[in-house]
Order: structure tokens, then sequence, then C-alpha cells
């Protein structure tokens, strides 16, 4: 026996407790208790794992360990938030509304930001009402209020007996079952249990079955018993939540609400219009997008069944809700979803004629195409909006993205354009960020023009917003990017340099080179070659002399040979 309970404590506080909220949330409750109640051995009076054994209680259907073990948790500790939740929850589930309403009023005045303890509020304020009635409901009469009498005769009716036909040997048998009542009315609080129930009750009637056990030795009567006192005990509650005549009530309040004559009164219409759409916005904003998606959807269901005369505006209206519907998928990541759904924005702006309507799809539209690398798609769309832009800030974010779009595309001459528009509106705003957004574009812009003497400028001025704006991301990225505009810059220069120094090599001038010290050389080579010239051209011409007289005396010569000596 020592060793069994050693091998049932085995493990620390910590481990125990893991342990059992693992086994919880598989729905293995009564694994999960046995560990909870180990670690209460280890530390007694915890109210954290006073709370989590009393919510396997709860699950498990013993209501009285539930609320014992929730009001152990609060002990020590009054204001302990899950103990008064999980008692509130006890008592709600056991029927005490009224009790269990004090518990989450009283828990939501300590943790307001609880949604658990509003939500335990509503459906607690909801089963009073259906017990006994909303004070809108009740109508006093001189005759008297015949309600009261009503629900106490529906509670005795409910104490009653379920008779079992069977032989008088079974009255243990017949003791161990539920109340009995009425077999249409047992059949609409248990719905799809009741045959389940019907089942249970078949089987009782088999002798055979009912006197064998299980490999663990549990009788198979005891748990089909088991099993119609837990439907008894379930249908009960049911009955104390929402009784019969509070659902006919509600059925019938339901048909008249919804039936197509009934005209609303326009503060109706509005308010509700007002407030399904601030839901829809809030849960957007929030981090919802799915129940925001959701919420609208149901309005738009809803509001497409009224007619024009209830609901005026009942076109601009569905456009809104389809365009809520499109950036609630854009944040989903659903993109061809949310395209079809700002196309139908846009679709009935354009055949109501609705400016600003148009100018909201065409915005949304061209958002798609961005996010899907769709850039001249979306640049086609957002220049059709041009026009339509009304604020300088509208202006330039739109410029800024066009200009993105075609930075995406290496257009980078027209990502500078749009980009010094977006510069130029931002500043009529007088809006920083955007200034330093432009800035940004335009440098980048001249980058890739490889224009680095403007794109450091423009860095320079970006930087000094980011300062202004004490932006530390913003400020880091452009200094890096600086710095690689900074380096581009001193590469250019120093291609400009070795353009110069060659073209200045190539256009240079031999002729002004002579008229130093070498020119002076060249001139005395020059004119000493003259010299040389003249003097070979003089000799040659006296050995021509020279060669013609030598001539001459040989043929004056010739006459004196015949004379005598």
């Amino acid at each position: 026996m020592g060793d069994a309970e050693g091998e049932g404590l085995s493990g620390t506080f910590p481990s125990l407790m893991a342990e059992g909220a693992l086994l919880s949330r598989r729905g293995e409750h009564g694994k999960a208790l046995a560990c909870f109640t180990n670690a209460l051995q280890l530390q007694a009076g915890n109210k954290h794992c006073l709370v989590a054994r009393s919510m396997c209680y709860l699950k498990l259907g013993d209501t009285e360990n539930s609320l014992r073990d929730a009001e152990a948790s609060l002990q020590n500790d009054k204001t302990f938030s899950k103990g008064l939740y999980q008692k509130a929850e006890t008592l709600y589930t056991m029927g005490d509304f009224e009790f269990a309403l004090v518990y989450y009023y009283r828990g939501h005045k300590l943790r307001p930001e609880l949604q658990k303890f509003r939500l335990g509020i509503q459906k607690a304020q909801e089963a009073i009402d259906n017990s006994v009635g909303s004070p809108s409901s009740i109508k006093l009469e001189n005759k008297g209020d015949l309600c009261f009498l009503s629900r106490q005769a529906e509670s005795k009716k409910a104490k009653q007996k379920l008779q079992i036909k069977a032989p008088q040997k079974d009255q243990k048998r017949q003791s161990k079952v539920g109340p009995s009542r009425n077999e249409k009315t047992e059949r609409q609080l248990l719905g799809e249990l009741y045959a389940d129930k019907a089942y249970l009750e078949k089987l009782l009637k088999d002798e055979d079955l009912i006197k064998s056990s299980t490999k663990k030795g549990m009788m198979v009567e005891d748990l089909i018993l088991d099993g119609i006192n837990y439907l008894d005990t379930r249908t009960e509650f049911w009955q104390q939540q929402k009784p019969i005549y509070a659902r006919v009530r509600d059925r019938k309040l339901m048909q008249q609400r919804w039936i197509p004559e009934r005209k609303r009164k326009p503060s109706e219409v509005a308010r509700y219009i007002l407030k399904s759409m601030e839901d829809i916005d809030m849960l957007l904003t929030s981090g919802c997008p799915e129940g925001s998606c959701k919420k609208a959807e149901q309005v738009l269901k809803t509001i497409q069944g009224w007619s024009e005369e209830e609901l005026p505006n009942k076109s601009e209206l569905i456009g809104n809700l389809y365009s809520c519907i499109g950036n609630a998928q854009i944040e989903m990541g659903q993109m061809g979803e949310a395209l079809q759904s700002h196309t139908m924005d846009l679709e009935i702006a354009r055949e109501n004629d609705l400016p600003d309507a148009i100018s909201r799809a065409l915005d949304n539209i061209g958002r798609v195409y961005a996010r899907i690398g769709k850039f001249q798609q979306a640049i086609d769309t957002w220049e059709e909006k041009i026009p339509l832009a009304k604020t300088s800030l509208e202006k330039t974010w739109l410029f800024h993205e066009i200009g993105r779009c075609y930075l995406e595309l290496d257009e980078a001459t027209e990502a500078q354009d749009y980009g010094e528009k977006s510069l130029q509106s931002a500043e009529e705003d007088g809006d920083v960020e955007w200034q330093l957004n432009a800035s940004v574009l335009v440098a980048q812009a001249q980058v890739k023009l490889e224009d680095f003497q403007s794109a450091v400028m423009n860095f320079e001025k970006a930087l000094e917003k980011a300062k202004l704006l004490h932006n530390d991301a913003a400020q880091q990225a452009i200094i890096s990017a600086l710095d690689d505009a900074n380096k581009g810059f001193i590469q250019e220069l120093k291609a400009e340099q070795r353009a110069e120094r060659n073209e200045s090599l190539q256009d240079y001038d031999y002729n002004d080179e002579y008229n130093g010290e070498e020119a002076d050389d060249q001139k005395e080579r020059e004119e000493n070659k003259q010299k040389e010239i003249e003097k070979e051209e003089n000799e040659r011409n006296e050995r021509e002399e020279e060669e013609t007289e030598g001539e001459k005396g040989e043929d004056y010569a010739e006459p004196h040979q015949g004379l005598p000596e």
C-alpha cells in the first residue's frame, strides 16, 4: 500500500501541475483530477491547483466538489479572479444563476479587461430572463401575476420521478432514474441526446445485459443508470436555463422581428448600421480580420433583404461592406478574394456615380496588385485615381506608391519624378514622416540612375527627418544607404577624373610643345639642315660649271690642230 502511494506521489509539484494541465487539455479529466489531487498533497491549499481540480470536477459532472474547491481557492484571497470565475461557472452549471451573476460581477469589477467575466454576466442574465422573464415581458394586472404560479408548477413537475414500466422488484432501479417529464418536453430539451436516453432506457429492459459486468468489475446496470442520471441532470439544467415557454416566446419574437411586411424605424436602422460598422472597424484594427470579415458578411446578408425605403443609401452601404470585407481579406492574405471584393465595390460605385467610393475602390485594388507583384497594373489603377485625390496627404501617399512601383520595375526616371511629386505634396502638408519616405524614394531612384551626388544629398535630408521623428530604425537604414551612395559618388569622381585625363591626352597640341626650349633646338636643326641642302646644291652647281668649261676648251682647240708649227 505504501509503495502504491509512493508511486502516486512521484514527481514534483510543478511536474504534476503540468501533467494535469496536459491531460485536461486532452479531455482526460479523470487522470488530470488524480494529478491535481497528488499535487495538493505536496502543496495543500494552493489556489491555482484548487481551481484546476475544480474545473476537472465540473467537467466530470461533480458540481458539489467543484464548488467546494472553488470556494477553498478563495479562502485566503477573496480577490483571486480565477477562483471567482470558477465559482461563478460552477454555480451557473448548478442552475443558481442569480448567485453566479453575483460572482461574475465581482470578477468583472476586479478585472474589467477580461472578456470571460463580461460573457458570464451576459449568459447569466439571459438565463435569469429565460427562467423568470425580463421586466419588459412581464405585465402585471389587477387580477394578479400568474407567471410565478406557472413557474412553481413547472418546478413541481420537474421534481416528479421518472416512471419506468418495470416489475415491482425494480423499485431500486426506478429510484435511481431521474425525474419524469412529458415526452415532447423532454425531446425538446435534450434534442439529439433524446435518442441516446431512449436507447439507454431500452437497455435497462435487457435482464441478461444489466446483470453482466465489465472487465474492471463494474456492473453494466450501474453504467447505464449513470448515463441516464447524467442526461436527467442536464435536462434539469437546460429546463432552468431556458424553459419551454421561454423557447416558444423567443421563437415568436424572432418570427415577428423578421416579418417582411414589418417596417423598421429609421432610428433603429441607423443605430444598427452605426453599431455594426463600428464593430467591423474595431475588429479589424484590433488584429482580428477573421471576425471583422465574418461580421461584415453577416451585416451584408441582413441589409440585402431590406427595401430601399428602409435603407435609402442601400447601394452605397453594400459597396462599403464589400470594401470592409476586402480589407479584412487582405490582412488574412486572401488576395484573390480581396481583389473580387474591391472590384465589386468599384462596380457598385460606378453604377451609382459615387466619386468617393470609386476613389476608395481604386485605392484598394491598387494595393492588392502591388501586394501580389503586379506593379504595372497597380500603377495603372493608381494613376486613374490621381484626379480623384483631394487632400495633399492623399496625393503624397499616392505619388509615393506609384513611384515605388516604378522603382520595382527598374524605371528609375519615372520613380524619381513621382518621388519628387510626393515630396512636394508632403512639404505642402507639413508631414515630416512622408517627407522622410519621399526623400528616401528619390534618393533610391537616383542611385539607380547613378546620380550619386544627388542621392547623397537626398539621403542626408531623409536622415535629418528621421532624427526629428526619433526613428532609430530609419536612421540606421539611411546611414547604410548613405554609405553606399558615398562610395558610388567617390567611384564616379574617380571615373570622371580618368576620363578627363584620357581626353586631355588625346587632344594634346604638339606644336605648342615646341614653343619652349625644344622649339629652339628644332629651329636650329632645321636651319643647319637648310644650310646643308644649300651647300650641296652649290657644290653640285660648281661641278656642273667646271664640266661645261672643259668641254668648251676642247672645242676651241680643234680648229688649231691643222695649223703648221
